[in-house]
This record gives structure tokens, C-alpha cells and sequence, in this order.
């Protein structure tokens, strides 16, 4: 019995599991996006993730770290029938992948099941894809409009508020005005009176 065992075995040896698990992850650190079986891409998710995160860290150590717990393979893309080297697997894990997702908290994989089926033993196929930069996760996004929302809510509020309180100021110096025009109205009127009764 395997109690509190964790991981796959996948009808693999130690040895093999290892070199499968680091190859899929180069893979799809390269391109981007890996189609294989559900059981390979659930057991290869978690490894891919840890490594995102050390290259979010960004330092030496997590650079070593990466590079022994994946290798460091090149990138070689073929141009008119000749390899051409464009980096390694670490360069690109930290120079763009991990700058990508230095906002995201975590969720850098995803799995999509597929329709196909694989001909030989009839397994579900499935893509393991790294989520794009302009995805975010659904409690970022609600977490998003809340913010959105309250922020809407408050702007509003503040400009009632200073409506109200020009409408208040208005109305005070409409008030002020007419005690003015009112105050020089009777002194005139008084000054016309005394006027008149010197003259008498």
C-alpha cells in the first residue's frame, strides 16, 4: 500500500519520472503550451509553478536552484535548415516569465481538456498552457469591480457633497447681498429723512 505517498508513479521508473517531469517543463517553458495526458500535465503543474516562483524571485541562489532542478537546455530554432541557438531555458524563465507574472500571487498554469483522444492506449488528451499576462484570475478581477465600484461610489458622494456645499455657499452670499442691499437701502432712507427735516 502507498499511504501518504504523494505523486504519480506513471508506469515509470525514479529515474524516467525525473527526466520526463524536467523535460515537459522545458518544453513548456518554451513554447508556451504542451499537449499530453491529464495525468502527466496534473503531475508536471505543480513543478512548473514552483520554478515560475523561484524565477520571480529573481536572485543567484534561486538561479542555481532552478538550474538543478531543471538543467539548462538551449533554445534552437531552425532557419533555413541550420540551428540557430536563441538562449536557454533558465535565461528565458527569468528574463520574461518570471518578470510576466511578478504581479499574479500564483495559478500560472492551466489545463484544457481536449476532444482528442490519444490512438495508441485511447488516453485523454489535454493542453498545459502558461496563462497569459493579460489574464488574471477571478478573484483578482472581482476584487477589481469591488474596487471599482466603491471607488465610483465615493467619487460621487464627494461630489454631492461639494454641489451641496456651493449650493450652501451661494445661498449665504445671496442672504449677505441682501442684508448689503437692505443695510444701504434704510441708510439712505434715514439720510433723506434727516436730510428732510434739516431743510425744514
Amino acid at each position: 500500500m502507498r499511504h501518504r505517498v504523494a505523486g504519480r508513479r506513471l508506469s515509470r521508473t525514479s529515474e524516467h519520472r525525473l527526466a520526463m517531469r524536467r523535460n515537459l517543463v522545458a518544453s513548456l517553458f518554451e513554447h508556451e503550451t504542451v499537449s499530453t495526458t491529464i495525468e502527466k500535465a496534473k503531475e508536471v503543474k505543480d513543478f512548473a509553478e514552483k520554478l515560475i516562483t523561484l524565477a520571480k524571485k529573481g536572485t543567484l541562489q534561486s538561479r542555481r536552484r532552478a538550474i538543478a532542478m531543471l538543467g539548462n537546455r538551449d533554445i534552437i530554432n531552425y532557419e533555413n535548415g541550420s540551428a540557430v541557438k536563441k538562449g536557454t531555458i533558465i535565461g528565458k524563465l527569468f528574463s520574461e516569465l518570471g518578470t510576466r507574472y511578478l504581479d499574479r500571487p500564483g495559478g500560472y498554469t492551466r489545463i484544457i481538456r481536449l476532444s482528442l483522444r490519444r490512438l495508441g492506449d485511447n488516453g485523454q488528451l489535454v493542453l498545459l498552457q502558461l496563462v497569459g499576462p493579460e489574464e488574471s484570475s477571478k478573484k483578482e478581477t472581482k476584487a477589481a469591480t469591488k474596487r471599482a465600484a466603491r471607488k465610483k461610489a465615493k467619487k460621487t458622494a464627494q461630489v454631492k457633497e461639494t454641489a451641496e456645499a456651493e449650493e450652501v455657499a451661494e445661498a449665504e452670499e445671496a442672504t449677505e447681498a441682501a442684508e448689503v442691499t437692505e443695510a444701504d437701502e434704510t441708510t439712505e432712507t434715514d439720510t433723506r429723512e434727516d436730510d428732510a427735516n434739516q431743510q425744514q
